[in-house]
């Protein structure tokens, strides 16, 4: 079975079959009311990394990695639940509304939602791109609130980059490097609109500053980054960061 296949075929069953809810277990739903509402009813609050790398612009997560939200997040992102798109869209258009800037939120240039890139073997791996379907679910929901957000997926990668799971901070840096860019003929794009870096999750930030920097040296103005969950530091007052 391809992975492309098993996406759709997993999609089907949470249609015909009854589930549990990914993010806590409750039975005939896949997800129930309780953890739909936590992240439709999320409360953003900014979340940067404790020794940011440099170049990271302002990062605001709509709650903490932890508990059902990271069991959501793993669901849709390596399991193919495509139907949890939606409420965790909404929850990344709650972090995007947070991470305007008050100076630009009176324009009326369009909000152009960047998402960080995925590799095409790795979206073939998983059937689908999670974090280009997020994007789209908060393009959706912040349009229906009058916020005038598109997608807009110019940055691509330039060089491989070696798995970022088991790389601490520095090493995280150095292996996302000059690793992403915007191609000559999409630059012009990045004039058009107002550029909010978007993602699932933020660690370390060293993703989310290596992606402002290719923006900033194709001519972009990267206003914030927004992303659905932050990682947790256990004794620490607020929210830290991934990737």
């Amino acid at each position: 079975m391809t992975s492309a296949f098993a996406c759709l075929f997993d999609a089907a069953l949470d249609l015909l079959v009854p589930a549990h809810c990914v993010g806590c277990g409750t039975p005939h739903t896949q997800l129930c009311f309780a953890c739909r509402s936590a992240l439709e009813g999320a409360r953003a609050r900014p979340a940067r990394p404790f020794s940011a790398p440099p170049g990271l612009p302002e990062v605001y997560a709509a709650t903490g990695y932890e508990g059902p939200v990271r069991q959501v997040l793993l669901a849709h992102k390596e399991r193919g639940a495509l139907r949890l798109a939606q409420p965790l869209g909404a929850a990344l258009a709650v972090a995007v509304r947070a991470a305007i800037p008050a100076s630009a939120a009176t324009r009326n240039a369009p909000l152009l939602l960047v998402p960080m890139p995925s590799t095409p073997s790795t979206v073939r791996a998983r059937g689908h791109d999670p974090t280009r379907r997020l994007t789209l679910a908060a393009a959706r929901a912040l349009r229906g609130t009058g916020v005038p957000a598109r997608l807009l997926t110019v940055l691509r990668h330039r060089r491989a980059v070696a798995d970022q799971s088991e790389l601490g901070a520095t090493d995280r840096l150095r292996n996302l490097r000059g690793a992403l860019a915007v191609p000559a003929h999409r630059r012009v794009q990045l004039g058009r609109g107002r550029i909010i870096l978007v993602d699932d999750l933020v660690t370390t930030g060293a993703t989310l500053a290596e992606a402002a920097r290719a923006l900033s040296a194709a001519g972009g103005d990267v206003l914030a980054a927004a992303v659905v969950a932050a990682t947790v530091k256990r004794g620490a007052a607020g929210m830290a960061q991934c990737r």
